[in-house]
């Protein structure tokens, strides 16, 4: 049996059209996207257009049957389609398997007598899948997001709802290149900021709790000057400062020393944990970035898809984990499916690397040049 259910019109226009026999209520689509319906607006994850239009009460008796009352007359064109977020979800599904997928096939493949689990409960494979689907999320799945935001005057931006980790932020410039911006030590977001009188002595309110106030190193690193911490010279600035010289003098060496890890224009951010935010330095402000964060692959439905070529690994981290948890397994069985488990993991990683052999080679022809001295 086939594995691909949707049919050409589903898959590339997100649709399914049937032609109505005066008869027929009810139209049964082939989408691997169930359909959602909304019975506040009649509405859901998708339209439903019909020709001549008439008004009609649409139910959905299942995730893929839509029921149209009365029945669309004779000869009346019926479409059914996904709306635009529902159709980019459906796109590059078949390289997907879904949990439930997973936790089935395991169920199928490894339990019952005779086999190498003789049984287990569903909620305890489905623990270790989710486990797995975490740890796998880290260093070996396509699990990277990202969000395009702009920087307010306030630079800062609140945290993604599904954050674990940042995996890189920059700042896209006017003909949409991205330039990294790197987090810095130069400063600190305090996670107290107690309120003091003139003794240092901390006050409380009324509760006994120490009273807040703003941080006065976030407001000092908001109104930082840029070229002050980096060294960038332009000729605006000549006449400021320690910038007072003249551009023979400054190419005698008074821009001699300057540390790499600051000499960049590119700006900076910090982790606010106080806050749950991310701090921008001033250059910054109003500038388009993006985000790319790794998530841990459970935040939604959406996520929970493991990609088939990490298939084999995810059945190896389920035996594995049962097998190493339970009670009298002799410890080389659990040391076998340790040895399978880190090799499925390796060939995992390795396959979704995507490296492409013609693509190493083209970085690679830069490389032979000669340097001119």
């Amino acid at each position: 049996m086939s594995l691909i259910t949707e049919t050409n019109e589903e898959y590339y226009a997100g649709q399914h059209s049937f032609v109505g026999d005066g008869v027929t209520s009810e139209f049964t689509t082939t989408f691997d996207t169930p359909l959602s319906l909304d019975t506040a607006s009649s509405n859901g994850n998708f339209t439903v257009a019909v020709t001549p239009s008439a008004p009609y009460i649409i139910t959905l008796p299942s995730s893929q049957t839509v029921k149209l009352q009365p029945a669309p007359p004779n000869g009346a064109v019926i479409v059914i389609k996904l709306n635009t977020p529902s159709i980019w979800n459906n796109y590059g599904s078949y390289a997907y398997l879904t949990l439930n997928d997973i936790i089935d096939n395991f169920l199928v493949g490894y339990v019952g007598h005779g086999k190498l689990v003789s049984s287990a409960k569903r909620t305890d494979v489905l623990f270790h899948a989710k486990r797995g689907l975490q740890e796998f999320s880290y260093d070996t799945l396509k699990s990277v997001k990202s969000q395009e935001v702009t920087i307010p005057p306030s630079l800062s931006l609140p945290i993604p709802q599904d954050y674990v980790n940042y995996v890189q932020l920059s700042w896209v410039d006017n003909l949409g290149v991205k330039h990294i911006i790197y987090p810095t030590t130069l400063t600190s977001n305090p996670y107290n900021v107690p309120i003091q009188d003139s003794d240092g002595d901390f006050i409380q309110d009324n509760f006994g709790e120490n009273l807040e106030s703003a941080s006065l190193t976030d407001e000092r690193w908001r109104n930082a000057a840029d070229y002050q911490l980096s060294g960038n010279y332009n000729i605006n600035l000549q006449n400021t400062g320690v910038y007072n010289w003249n551009w023979a003098k400054l190419a005698y060496g008074q821009r001699y020393g300057l540390d790499p890890l600051t000499s960049q224009k590119n700006g900076w951010f910090t982790i606010n944990e106080r806050e749950g935010k991310f701090s921008f330095s001033s250059n910054l402000n109003d500038r388009l970035i993006i985000l790319e964060y790794i998530s841990d692959g459970l935040s939604s439905d959406l996520d929970t898809k493991v990609p088939k070529m990490a298939e084999e690994a995810m059945y190896m981290h389920i035996a594995y984990s049962m097998l190493a948890g339970r009670q009298n397994v002799p410890e080389y069985i659990v040391n076998r499916f340790k040895k399978d488990r880190r090799a499925a993991l390796r060939n995992a990683k390795i396959r979704l690397s995507n490296i492409k052999l013609d693509e190493f080679v083209q970085v690679m022809r830069g490389k032979s040049k000669w340097i001119k001295s």
